[in-house]
């Protein structure tokens, strides 16, 4: 089972939101046009005295998260885009997606279950990467207001890209003080495999401030997963200690991010699963992060047993994204709480397996504050 929270924080209401209800976090939302399959895309405001979130149904990607740094000036801390049209015609960086049926890796998009083998359409160095080209990131989401949040959800059919079973998936966004928090719930009508998360991008200098390479790191984990050349596992936990993988003391990302070393050639940088200490403790740190340019701070806790820290390492490139978005390499880093790339053909990670009659829970809270 899954279990994972985010938490986030709220602000004052912008522009042309309609009021849809009082709580004690203010929930606001706007029509977001149309996406190209003719459904009707709405985003939403979630706003507390401190920190402010927007979410759109479209994908339930985060778009924006305005916080306040040392001097109580507001910037937004997540990378994304101004309209609707940016996240349908960007396949590529899954800008504060909710990424599934499988979020991260299936080596070459085929694992069995029960003896019979499923094949999932590759996106990613013969690889299946976040769901296929058609995941939960491309979808939209039917959203219901619930207290200081919405609730989204999306019923997945049976044998959408090539998955068993038809899989209704709820998310729970809401704002509480300075947390935003994600509480992901799902069944299924077949045996199926499930790994939910969220891929916002944090850059906590504001959102096309530079670089993160001097965020200061901490991640409490012993060990990683390895990759082999297309970056799935390796089936190895190796220790973290002596390498660039160690931040279990904080560590700015840019450390040691350009030291020689394979796994880092591998991924361009940092792109790897941390298998976290306190994993099956309920709600246990997953990162904690600093920026010492704005003071903001970021503390991530969750249920899942590892997170795949990325650190932008493919931005950058030589074209702008949609909408004429560009962003520096390095631009934002990505916490992904989650259970194990691979999992479904590595018996030896937590299994992601989820059968009829089960409910998968799984939470993740991210907490922002600052540091004089």
């Amino acid at each position: 089972m899954f279990k994972q929270v985010w938490v986030g924080a709220a602000a004052l209401l912008i522009g042309s939101f309609a009021q849809v209800g009082l709580a004690q976090t203010a929930v606001s939302k706007q029509p977001w046009g149309t996406a190209t399959d003719g459904k009707s895309v709405e985003l939403y405001k979630l706003s507390d005295k401190d920190i402010s979130v927007s979410i759109t149904t479209y994908g339930a990607h985060v778009v924006t998260i305005d916080a306040p740094d040392r001097n109580g000036k507001m910037a937004d801390i997540v990378l994304g885009y101004p309209n609707l049209q940016g996240y349908e015609q960007d396949s590529t960086t899954y800008f504060g997606a909710i990424v599934g049926r499988y979020g991260n890796r299936i080596a070459k998009g085929t694992f069995s279950l029960d003896g019979k083998t499923y094949h999932i359409p590759v996106n990613n160095n013969g690889n299946a990467l976040h769901g296929g080209p058609r995941g939960f990131s491309s979808k939209v989401w039917t959203a219901t207001q619930i207290p200081n949040g919405i609730e989204l959800t999306l019923v997945s059919p049976d044998g959408d890209m090539g998955f068993p079973g038809t899989l209704t998936a709820h998310v729970r966004y809401t704002v509480e003080g300075k947390s935003l928090r994600i509480n992901y719930t799902a069944t299924t009508t077949k045996p199926t495999v499930l790994n939910l998360t969220n891929h916002s991008y944090f850059n906590l200098s504001g959102n096309g401030n530079g670089t993160i390479l001097n965020e200061v790191l901490t991640i409490p984990a012993d060990r990683y997963t390895p990759v082999n050349a297309t970056q799935i596992p390796t089936g190895q936990l190796a220790p973290v200690q002596g390498t660039p993988f160690d931040f279990l003391k904080p560590t700015p990302i840019g450390a040691r991010i350009h030291d020689k070393n394979e796994q880092l050639r591998i991924g361009g940088g940092y792109d790897h699963n941390f298998v976290l200490n306190g994993q099956g403790t309920g709600l246990h740190l997953a990162a904690k992060v600093y920026d010492p340019a704005s003071g903001r701070t970021l503390t991530v806790t969750t249920t899942e047993p590892g997170v795949q820290f990325y650190s932008g390492n493919f931005l950058g490139g030589p074209a702008p994204l949609p909408d004429g978005v560009k962003y520096p390499q390095y631009a934002g880093f990505a916490l992904e709480t989650q259970h194990f790339p691979d999992s479904p053909n590595q018996p030896s990670f937590p299994s992601t397996r989820l059968n009829p009659g089960q409910t998968m829970h799984s939470e993740t809270v991210f907490t922002f504050g600052v540091k004089q």
